[in-house]
């Protein structure tokens, strides 16, 4: 585990316990996202890791639609690479 759930929310900067089952499945989501990207697993000691993984829960927290505000509803970059992601780690791109 690169960031527990306190740390995110203290990051969040958020009190109450209300998300924290959504907080929690996107640390999962961000911890999967770096492996994916690197190909290795990082814990609690790397803070490189923990940062990327703090800004990505941040990110995802903050920004919960898919597409961008802009003419033509984009769909966020994130959201992109995590779809490519999951479809090669499906086999449904080779």
């Amino acid at each position: 585990m690169i960031i527990t759930l306190e740390e995110a929310k203290e990051h969040l900067r958020i009190d109450s316990s209300e998300d924290d089952m959504y907080i929690q499945n996107l640390i999962g989501a961000s911890e999967q996202f770096i492996k994916n990207g690197t190909g290795k697993v990082f814990d609690e000691t790397n803070y490189l890791a923990k940062s990327v993984c703090l800004l990505l829960v941040a990110d995802m927290y903050e920004n919960r639609i898919t597409a961008t505000d802009k003419v033509g509803s984009k769909m966020r970059e994130i959201v992109s690479m995590m779809l490519t992601q999951l479809a090669y780690d499906e086999g449904v791109i080779e």
